[in-house]
Protein backbone atom coordinates (compact mmCIF):
# COMPACT_ATOMS: atom_id res chain seq x y z
CA UNK A 1 0.00 0.00 0.00
CA UNK A 2 2.86 2.39 0.82
CA UNK A 3 4.43 1.75 -2.58
CA UNK A 4 1.15 2.46 -4.34
CA UNK A 5 0.70 5.67 -2.38
CA UNK A 6 4.28 6.68 -3.12
CA UNK A 7 3.80 6.01 -6.82
CA UNK A 8 0.66 8.15 -6.84
CA UNK A 9 2.47 11.01 -5.11
CA UNK A 10 5.33 10.82 -7.63
CA UNK A 11 2.85 10.77 -10.51
CA UNK A 12 1.01 13.78 -9.09
CA UNK A 13 4.27 15.66 -8.56
CA UNK A 14 5.34 14.87 -12.12
CA UNK A 15 2.02 16.19 -13.44
CA UNK A 16 2.41 19.41 -11.45
CA UNK A 17 6.03 19.80 -12.60
CA UNK A 18 5.11 19.40 -16.27
CA UNK A 19 2.16 21.79 -15.98
CA UNK A 20 4.22 24.43 -14.16
CA UNK A 21 7.17 24.17 -16.55
CA UNK A 22 5.25 23.78 -19.82
CA UNK A 23 1.70 25.00 -19.08
CA UNK A 24 0.84 25.19 -22.79
CA UNK A 25 0.86 21.38 -22.87
CA UNK A 26 -2.46 21.44 -21.00
CA UNK A 27 -3.48 24.85 -22.40
CA UNK A 28 -3.37 26.55 -19.01
CA UNK A 29 -0.63 29.10 -19.77
CA UNK A 30 -3.14 31.93 -19.35
CA UNK A 31 -4.91 30.49 -16.32
CA UNK A 32 -4.37 31.24 -12.63
CA UNK A 33 -2.04 30.20 -10.97
CA UNK A 34 0.06 28.71 -13.78
CA UNK A 35 0.40 32.04 -15.60
CA UNK A 36 1.95 33.56 -12.49
CA UNK A 37 4.19 30.55 -11.76
CA UNK A 38 5.77 30.32 -15.21
CA UNK A 39 6.29 34.09 -15.50
CA UNK A 40 9.45 33.89 -13.39
CA UNK A 41 10.84 30.77 -15.04
CA UNK A 42 14.39 31.16 -13.62
CA UNK A 43 13.02 31.13 -10.06
CA UNK A 44 10.90 28.10 -10.95
CA UNK A 45 14.03 26.34 -12.14
CA UNK A 46 15.75 27.24 -8.88
CA UNK A 47 12.81 25.85 -6.92
CA UNK A 48 13.07 22.49 -8.70
CA UNK A 49 16.81 22.37 -8.08
CA UNK A 50 16.19 23.04 -4.38
CA UNK A 51 13.56 20.29 -4.24
CA UNK A 52 15.97 17.88 -5.92
CA UNK A 53 18.72 18.70 -3.41
CA UNK A 54 16.35 18.31 -0.45
CA UNK A 55 15.04 14.92 -1.53
CA UNK A 56 18.52 13.76 -2.43
CA UNK A 57 19.44 14.27 1.23
CA UNK A 58 16.29 12.47 2.32
CA UNK A 59 17.20 9.54 0.09
CA UNK A 60 19.95 8.67 2.56
CA UNK A 61 17.14 7.12 4.55
CA UNK A 62 16.78 3.58 3.32
CA UNK A 63 13.02 3.16 3.65
CA UNK A 64 12.09 6.10 1.46
CA UNK A 65 15.08 6.03 -0.90
CA UNK A 66 13.22 4.94 -4.02
CA UNK A 67 10.47 7.51 -3.50
CA UNK A 68 12.96 10.31 -2.89
CA UNK A 69 15.09 9.43 -5.90
CA UNK A 70 12.05 9.52 -8.17
CA UNK A 71 11.22 13.01 -6.87
CA UNK A 72 14.85 14.00 -7.54
CA UNK A 73 14.65 12.69 -11.12
CA UNK A 74 11.37 14.50 -11.85
CA UNK A 75 12.70 17.75 -10.34
CA UNK A 76 15.92 17.63 -12.34
CA UNK A 77 14.07 16.88 -15.58
CA UNK A 78 11.82 19.91 -14.96
CA UNK A 79 14.81 22.11 -14.07
CA UNK A 80 16.84 21.03 -17.12
CA UNK A 81 13.83 21.42 -19.40
CA UNK A 82 13.15 24.90 -18.07
CA UNK A 83 16.78 25.91 -18.44
CA UNK A 84 16.86 24.58 -22.00
CA UNK A 85 13.80 26.67 -22.82
CA UNK A 86 15.54 29.81 -21.59
CA UNK A 87 18.74 28.92 -23.44
CA UNK A 88 16.89 28.49 -26.73
CA UNK A 89 15.22 31.89 -26.29
CA UNK A 90 18.53 33.57 -25.54
CA UNK A 91 20.45 34.37 -22.39
CA UNK A 92 21.99 37.67 -23.31
CA UNK A 93 23.28 39.69 -26.27
CA UNK A 94 24.75 42.96 -25.07
CA UNK A 95 25.48 44.88 -28.26
CA UNK A 96 23.59 46.22 -31.26
CA UNK A 97 24.94 46.20 -34.81
CA UNK A 98 26.04 49.51 -36.27
CA UNK A 99 23.04 51.53 -37.37
CA UNK A 100 22.81 52.13 -41.10
CA UNK A 101 20.67 54.31 -43.36
CA UNK A 102 18.39 51.33 -43.98
CA UNK A 103 17.81 50.46 -40.32
CA UNK A 104 15.60 51.81 -37.56
CA UNK A 105 15.76 51.36 -33.81
CA UNK A 106 12.80 50.83 -31.50
CA UNK A 107 12.93 51.35 -27.74
CA UNK A 108 10.36 50.51 -25.10
CA UNK A 109 10.46 51.43 -21.43
CA UNK A 110 7.68 51.29 -18.86
CA UNK A 111 8.71 54.38 -16.92
CA UNK A 112 6.45 53.84 -13.87
CA UNK A 113 5.09 57.34 -14.17
CA UNK A 114 6.96 60.03 -12.27
CA UNK A 115 9.53 57.49 -11.07
CA UNK A 116 11.62 58.15 -14.19
CA UNK A 117 12.37 61.74 -15.22
CA UNK A 118 12.04 62.97 -18.78
CA UNK A 119 15.72 63.87 -19.10
CA UNK A 120 16.81 60.31 -18.32
CA UNK A 121 14.35 58.88 -20.82
CA UNK A 122 15.47 61.34 -23.51
CA UNK A 123 19.17 60.77 -22.89
CA UNK A 124 18.69 57.02 -23.15
CA UNK A 125 16.60 57.22 -26.32
CA UNK A 126 19.10 59.57 -27.99
CA UNK A 127 22.06 57.44 -26.94
CA UNK A 128 20.34 54.40 -28.45
CA UNK A 129 19.49 56.36 -31.64
CA UNK A 130 15.83 55.40 -31.28
CA UNK A 131 13.39 56.20 -34.09
CA UNK A 132 10.36 54.83 -32.24
CA UNK A 133 9.97 55.05 -28.45
CA UNK A 134 7.09 53.33 -26.65
CA UNK A 135 6.57 54.57 -23.09
CA UNK A 136 3.82 52.81 -21.09
CA UNK A 137 2.83 54.58 -17.86
CA UNK A 138 4.04 57.91 -19.23
CA UNK A 139 1.78 60.96 -19.08
CA UNK A 140 1.12 63.41 -21.88
CA UNK A 141 3.24 66.10 -20.20
CA UNK A 142 6.17 63.74 -19.71
CA UNK A 143 5.91 62.36 -23.23
CA UNK A 144 6.05 65.87 -24.69
CA UNK A 145 8.93 66.78 -22.40
CA UNK A 146 10.86 63.75 -23.64
CA UNK A 147 10.20 64.75 -27.26
CA UNK A 148 11.40 68.30 -26.59
CA UNK A 149 14.53 67.06 -24.81
CA UNK A 150 15.31 64.67 -27.66
CA UNK A 151 14.87 67.49 -30.16
CA UNK A 152 17.29 69.65 -28.19
CA UNK A 153 19.79 66.80 -28.48
CA UNK A 154 19.45 66.69 -32.25
CA UNK A 155 16.89 63.89 -32.53
CA UNK A 156 13.42 65.45 -33.10
CA UNK A 157 10.36 63.31 -32.41
CA UNK A 158 6.60 63.64 -32.72
CA UNK A 159 4.84 62.83 -29.44
CA UNK A 160 1.55 60.92 -29.42
CA UNK A 161 -0.31 59.96 -26.25
CA UNK A 162 -3.29 57.73 -25.61
CA UNK A 163 -5.01 57.87 -22.23
CA UNK A 164 -8.10 56.75 -20.34
CA UNK A 165 -10.09 58.82 -17.89
CA UNK A 166 -9.07 58.10 -14.32
CA UNK A 167 -7.13 59.42 -11.36
CA UNK A 168 -4.56 61.94 -12.51
CA UNK A 169 -2.04 60.39 -10.13
CA UNK A 170 -2.26 57.00 -11.83
CA UNK A 171 0.23 57.30 -14.68
CA UNK A 172 -0.79 53.85 -15.98
CA UNK A 173 -3.79 55.65 -17.50
CA UNK A 174 -1.47 57.02 -20.19
CA UNK A 175 0.86 55.54 -22.79
CA UNK A 176 3.18 57.81 -24.77
CA UNK A 177 4.55 57.03 -28.22
CA UNK A 178 7.34 59.00 -29.88
CA UNK A 179 8.01 58.62 -33.61
CA UNK A 180 10.73 60.21 -35.73
CA UNK A 181 9.48 62.60 -38.45
CA UNK A 182 11.69 60.63 -40.85
CA UNK A 183 9.08 57.86 -40.75
CA UNK A 184 6.36 60.27 -41.88
CA UNK A 185 3.29 61.72 -40.21
CA UNK A 186 1.17 59.61 -37.88
CA UNK A 187 -2.22 59.85 -36.23
CA UNK A 188 -3.29 57.95 -33.11
CA UNK A 189 -6.58 56.06 -33.37
CA UNK A 190 -9.09 57.22 -30.78
CA UNK A 191 -9.64 54.45 -28.25
CA UNK A 192 -11.93 53.54 -25.42
CA UNK A 193 -11.46 51.34 -22.37
CA UNK A 194 -13.81 48.63 -23.55
CA UNK A 195 -11.46 46.06 -25.01
CA UNK A 196 -12.94 46.52 -28.48
CA UNK A 197 -10.78 49.32 -29.85
CA UNK A 198 -7.95 49.02 -27.32
CA UNK A 199 -6.62 47.15 -24.33
CA UNK A 200 -9.09 47.00 -21.46
CA UNK A 201 -7.77 48.57 -18.26
CA UNK A 202 -4.67 50.53 -19.30
CA UNK A 203 -4.29 52.02 -22.78
CA UNK A 204 -2.17 51.12 -25.78
CA UNK A 205 -1.44 53.76 -28.41
CA UNK A 206 -2.16 52.74 -32.00
CA UNK A 207 -0.53 55.07 -34.54
CA UNK A 208 -1.40 54.83 -38.23
CA UNK A 209 0.80 56.39 -40.93
CA UNK A 210 -0.84 59.39 -42.58
CA UNK A 211 1.89 59.66 -45.20
CA UNK A 212 5.31 58.16 -45.78
CA UNK A 213 6.09 54.44 -45.81
CA UNK A 214 6.33 53.82 -42.08
CA UNK A 215 4.66 50.84 -40.38
CA UNK A 216 1.61 50.80 -38.17
CA UNK A 217 3.09 51.37 -34.69
CA UNK A 218 1.49 50.14 -31.47
CA UNK A 219 2.77 51.20 -28.06
CA UNK A 220 1.55 48.31 -25.91
CA UNK A 221 0.34 48.21 -22.34
CA UNK A 222 -1.63 45.12 -21.33
CA UNK A 223 -3.03 44.86 -17.83
CA UNK A 224 -1.05 42.75 -15.35
CA UNK A 225 -2.39 39.20 -14.74
CA UNK A 226 -3.61 39.78 -11.21
CA UNK A 227 -6.13 37.17 -10.08
CA UNK A 228 -8.98 39.66 -10.34
CA UNK A 229 -7.90 40.82 -13.82
CA UNK A 230 -7.23 37.48 -15.55
CA UNK A 231 -10.13 37.85 -17.98
CA UNK A 232 -9.06 41.37 -18.98
CA UNK A 233 -5.45 40.23 -19.34
CA UNK A 234 -6.43 37.40 -21.68
CA UNK A 235 -8.61 39.81 -23.64
CA UNK A 236 -5.72 42.27 -23.96
CA UNK A 237 -3.36 39.61 -25.35
CA UNK A 238 -5.94 38.49 -27.88
CA UNK A 239 -6.58 42.11 -28.89
CA UNK A 240 -2.86 42.59 -29.49
CA UNK A 241 -2.74 39.45 -31.60
CA UNK A 242 -5.62 40.82 -33.67
CA UNK A 243 -3.77 44.11 -34.25
CA UNK A 244 -0.83 42.25 -35.72
CA UNK A 245 -2.80 40.78 -38.60
CA UNK A 246 -1.63 43.11 -41.37
CA UNK A 247 1.67 43.05 -43.23
CA UNK A 248 3.51 46.05 -41.79
CA UNK A 249 3.24 46.37 -37.99
CA UNK A 250 5.66 47.08 -35.15
CA UNK A 251 4.46 46.57 -31.57
CA UNK A 252 6.51 47.61 -28.55
CA UNK A 253 5.73 47.94 -24.88
CA UNK A 254 4.76 46.23 -21.66
CA UNK A 255 2.83 43.10 -22.61
CA UNK A 256 2.77 41.88 -19.00
CA UNK A 257 3.31 38.45 -20.54
CA UNK A 258 6.23 36.20 -21.38
CA UNK A 259 6.52 34.05 -24.48
CA UNK A 260 5.03 31.19 -22.46
CA UNK A 261 1.79 33.11 -22.09
CA UNK A 262 1.63 33.80 -25.83
CA UNK A 263 1.43 30.16 -26.89
CA UNK A 264 -1.35 29.64 -29.44
CA UNK A 265 -1.71 33.39 -30.11
CA UNK A 266 0.54 33.38 -33.17
CA UNK A 267 -0.30 32.65 -36.79
CA UNK A 268 1.93 30.08 -38.49
CA UNK A 269 5.33 30.38 -36.75
CA UNK A 270 4.78 33.89 -35.33
CA UNK A 271 4.45 34.71 -31.62
CA UNK A 272 1.48 37.11 -31.50
CA UNK A 273 -0.71 37.37 -34.57
CA UNK A 274 1.76 37.74 -37.43
CA UNK A 275 4.37 39.41 -35.22
CA UNK A 276 7.67 37.83 -34.19
CA UNK A 277 9.45 38.58 -30.93
CA UNK A 278 12.71 40.38 -31.71
CA UNK A 279 14.46 39.55 -28.43
CA UNK A 280 14.01 35.82 -28.98
CA UNK A 281 15.36 35.97 -32.55
CA UNK A 282 18.40 38.02 -31.47
CA UNK A 283 19.49 36.18 -28.32
CA UNK A 284 17.70 38.07 -25.52
CA UNK A 285 14.40 36.22 -25.21
CA UNK A 286 15.25 34.79 -21.80
CA UNK A 287 16.51 38.01 -20.20
CA UNK A 288 14.22 39.64 -17.65
CA UNK A 289 12.95 43.17 -18.15
CA UNK A 290 11.01 43.16 -14.85
CA UNK A 291 11.49 43.66 -11.93
CA UNK A 292 14.70 45.61 -11.56
CA UNK A 293 14.98 44.27 -7.99
CA UNK A 294 16.09 40.96 -9.52
CA UNK A 295 19.17 40.53 -11.72
CA UNK A 296 18.18 40.49 -15.40
CA UNK A 297 18.86 36.75 -15.87
CA UNK A 298 16.41 35.98 -13.03
CA UNK A 299 13.62 38.35 -14.03
CA UNK A 300 10.57 38.03 -16.27
CA UNK A 301 10.82 39.08 -19.94
CA UNK A 302 7.43 40.79 -20.09
CA UNK A 303 8.44 43.81 -22.20
CA UNK A 304 8.64 43.03 -25.91
CA UNK A 305 9.27 44.51 -29.31
CA UNK A 306 7.64 42.62 -32.16
CA UNK A 307 7.17 43.08 -35.88
CA UNK A 308 5.68 41.37 -38.89
CA UNK A 309 7.74 39.78 -41.67
CA UNK A 310 8.16 43.19 -43.31
CA UNK A 311 10.95 43.75 -40.78
CA UNK A 312 14.03 41.72 -39.84
CA UNK A 313 15.49 42.11 -36.35
CA UNK A 314 19.27 42.38 -36.52
CA UNK A 315 20.04 42.96 -32.84
CA UNK A 316 18.62 43.76 -29.42
CA UNK A 317 19.77 44.80 -25.97
CA UNK A 318 18.19 44.85 -22.53
CA UNK A 319 19.64 47.85 -20.67
CA UNK A 320 20.52 46.94 -17.08
CA UNK A 321 22.62 50.01 -16.29
CA UNK A 322 19.49 52.06 -15.47
CA UNK A 323 18.09 49.79 -12.75
CA UNK A 324 18.38 52.62 -10.21
CA UNK A 325 16.60 55.18 -12.41
CA UNK A 326 13.26 54.74 -10.64
CA UNK A 327 11.27 52.40 -12.86
CA UNK A 328 10.84 48.72 -12.02
CA UNK A 329 11.22 47.87 -15.74
CA UNK A 330 14.33 47.78 -17.91
CA UNK A 331 14.47 49.44 -21.34
CA UNK A 332 14.59 47.14 -24.35
CA UNK A 333 16.02 48.29 -27.68
CA UNK A 334 15.81 46.49 -31.04
CA UNK A 335 17.31 47.29 -34.42
CA UNK A 336 15.31 46.44 -37.55
CA UNK A 337 15.91 46.57 -41.28
CA UNK A 338 13.24 46.30 -43.95
CA UNK A 339 13.16 43.04 -45.84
Amino acid sequence: MKRVFGALVVALFAAVAVTATWPSVLRVEREFPFAQIVALRPLLIGAFVAIAAFFLLLSLGRRIRAFCLWIVVVSLVAAVGGAATLAVRGLGAETLPEKTADSIRVMTWNTAGAATDAETIAETAVAMQADIVALPETTMDTGRAVAVAMGERGRPMWAHVDSYDGPDSWAANSTALLISPELGDYAVIESEAAGTSNTTIVPSAVAMPVDGDGPVVIAVHAVAPRPEEMSSWRSDLQWLADQCATDDVIMAGDFNATLDHMARLGIDDADVGRCHDAARSTGNGGIGTWPTDLPAPLGAPIDHIMATDAWRATGSVVISSLDDSGSDHRPLVVQYTRR
